[in-house]
Order: C-alpha cells, then sequence, then structure tokens
C-alpha cells in the first residue's frame, strides 16, 4: 500500500507539474505578444465601430491597419470590428477603458460622456469654414483635447473628418428652425446635441445609430440629422426623403486607444501605431471629399429631395446655447475656438 500511495503522489506531481509548467509557458507568450511579441508572435489589436463597411471612415481604419502591418512587417494586426459588433459606442469607449479593446472609432460626441471638454464640438456653427476646423483639431486645442482623456484611461490618436451634421426627415424639410417645432429628432449620445434641438423646438431623442433605420421605419422618430456618407452607408434615405442641408454642426471623428494597454506595448509599436494612424487621415481626408460629393448625387438619384436652405435663422436660434455656456469651460474653449485665426 505504502509503495501505491508513494506511485500515486508521484503521478500527481508529475501531473501538476507539467500543468503549472504549461500555463506558465502561456503566460509569458501571452506577456510578449501584449507587447508587441518576440520573434514568431503577433499583436493583435481589436478595434470597434458602429459604422458600415461601406463608410469612408471604416475605409480609413482598414488603410491603417494595412500600414501597421506593413510597418511591422506582419508583427501586428488590426483587427476592425464594424457595425456596432462590439456595441454602441459608448458601450466600445467603456470596454477601452477596461482594455477589452485596444482601439475605438468614436464621434467626438460620444466622448463627451466621459471628457466633457468633447461638448465643446456639439456647439452649432463654431467653425467658420473648413480651413478654420482643420486649423483647429491641427493645431494646441486639437492637442489639448486629443490628451484630455488621459485621467479616464483614454489616450486620442488622431482625427477623421466626419463633415457637417445636417437634418434629413420623413414628412417634411426643415427649411427654419420653426419647422422642428415638436419633430422627434434621432440624436447623438450628447447632451449638447440634446440641447441644440430644444433650443430650436424639437424633441431630442437619443438612438443608437444601429437601431435608427428601424426607428425611421416604424415612425418612432421623425428625423435625423447626419453627413451625406452617412446617409448613403444607412440607407436612411430610403425612408428619409427630405435633406436640409444647415450644416449646423462640425463633429469630428477620432481614433481612440486603450491607456491600458498602451503602456503595455514597446516603444517600437507605439511608434508604428502613432504612424499608422496619422498616415491614415491624410487618406481620409481625401477620400471623405470625393465621397461626400458621390453621396449626395447618389441619395438625390434615389428619390431624395436636397434643400441648402438659409443658414442665418439657424445661428440666431441657437445664439442662446452660447449665452448659456458664458464663462463655464466649455463657453471659454468655444471662444479660444473661435479665436484661433
Amino acid at each position: 500500500m505504502t509503495l501505491r500511495k508513494e506511485t500515486s503522489f508521484l503521478a500527481v506531481g508529475l501531473v501538476l507539474g507539467a500543468l503549472i509548467t504549461a500555463l506558465i509557458f502561456v503566460f509569458i507568450q501571452r506577456s510578449h505578444s501584449s507587447r508587441g511579441g518576440g520573434p514568431g508572435n503577433q499583436l493583435v489589436l481589436k478595434l470597434g465601430h458602429s459604422l458600415d463597411q461601406a463608410h469612408p471612415v471604416h475605409a480609413a481604419m482598414e488603410f491603417m491597419g494595412k500600414r501597421l502591418d506593413e510597418l511591422s512587417n506582419g508583427s501586428v494586426e488590426l483587427q476592425i470590428f464594424p457595425n456596432g459588433q462590439l456595441g454602441s459606442e459608448p458601450e466600445c469607449i467603456e470596454q477601452l477603458q477596461r482594455g477589452a479593446l485596444s482601439i475605438v472609432k468614436t464621434s467626438a460626441a460620444a466622448m463627451e460622456g466621459f471628457v466633457p471638454e468633447m461638448a465643446v464640438f456639439g456647439l452649432p456653427y463654431l467653425f467658420r469654414d473648413s480651413e478654420h476646423y482643420w486649423n483647429v483639431l491641427n493645431g494646441p486645442i486639437g492637442k489639448e483635447l486629443l490628451d484630455s482623456g488621459g485621467t479616464v484611461g483614454i489616450r486620442g490618436l488622431c482625427y477623421y473628418d466626419s463633415g457637417s451634421r445636417s437634418f434629413y426627415t420623413i414628412n417634411a424639410p426643415v427649411s427654419d428652425p420653426e419647422k422642428l417645432q415638436g419633430v422627434k429628432v434621432r440624436v447623438q449620445p450628447s447632451r449638447m446635441a440634446m440641447d441644440m434641438i430644444s433650443t430650436m423646438g424639437g424633441s431630442p431623442t437619443p438612438i443608437a445609430f444601429g437601431e435608427l433605420y428601424t426607428a425611421l421605419q416604424q415612425g418612432m422618430v421623425d428625423g435625423a440629422e447626419n453627413n451625406p456618407p452617412s446617409l448613403l452607408s444607412s440607407r436612411h434615405y430610403e425612408v428619409a426623403k427630405h435633406y436640409s442641408l444647415d450644416e449646423h454642426t462640425s463633429i469630428p471623428d477620432m481614433v481612440i486607444f486603450s491607456e491600458s494597454v498602451w503602456v503595455q506595448l514597446t516603444p517600437q509599436v507605439r511608434a508604428w501605431v502613432e504612424q499608422a494612424a496619422t498616415e491614415s487621415v491624410e487618406f481620409q481626408r481625401t477620400l471623405w471629399i470625393e465621397k461626400t460629393e458621390e453621396a449626395l448625387q447618389q441619395v438625390e438619384e434615389a428619390g431624395v429631395t436636397i434643400y441648402r436652405p438659409d443658414k442665418g435663422p439657424f445661428i440666431e436660434a441657437t445664439k442662446p446655447m452660447y449665452e448659456k455656456l458664458s464663462g463655464q469651460p466649455v463657453g471659454i474653449l468655444a471662444q479660444r475656438i473661435r479665436e484661433v485665426k
């Protein structure tokens, strides 16, 4: 019996030892991978976003992934999960904070719930024109806002052009703010977006982008607001046939990185990520201009009537938003932005 017991203990010990050795090996492999890997290891960075694969912003992220693959000689892979597969924008940002996602493409509007300063982008008619817009984003204020999420686990990488947002509706065009009285308008998960619609007399209704087609179809909302490529790729034009180009806001898209994942990367991998992101910006800006014109033409051919209302009444109607924010941090930031040449 003694010999059998000793043999049994020895067998158990050998099995446990083998298991522990295997677990240590797996841990080391994963540890190497999370830091960019050693020879033969591949680092996989997961990116979540809510747009369709046909959207030009998705094309920019594919470009970023291709460049990352080229720069790293195949040692870093960008896995992209579009169409809200991993959740809404706020849900993806929360996953990024936990390190479950490495990268998220989000509208700056959705960032408002995590970084209050981002609310400034939701102010209507904040930018004079495209040149002013990019001077701000590429200047000190833009960099300041990219860095502002560091305390909540979010590292800003770059901005993507998201054009200007305008109203598209089912029953009648929004030719002036008075036409919004009592109209249910889908908005992004942003307090500023809700305030803007309310200020103009509409009824703001936050709905996830992926659920908006059905909401329009079933009459849960009377309309929404977005840029031309999004109107096309989402197929919302099949339901909403009136598109009023009042161009009330220019809210950039952002590519953000998980701070908890970033600190685990080697300096070389960080440099590759930053270079790929920077190069994707130029690609995306050029593509955006092209796709915006194409989108307007295609939705018009599909039966959408495009209107170009006078922006003056819209600007006048939203002035109280600036007055309310006077002296507050977002109001002060808005004034700084308006002073940029």
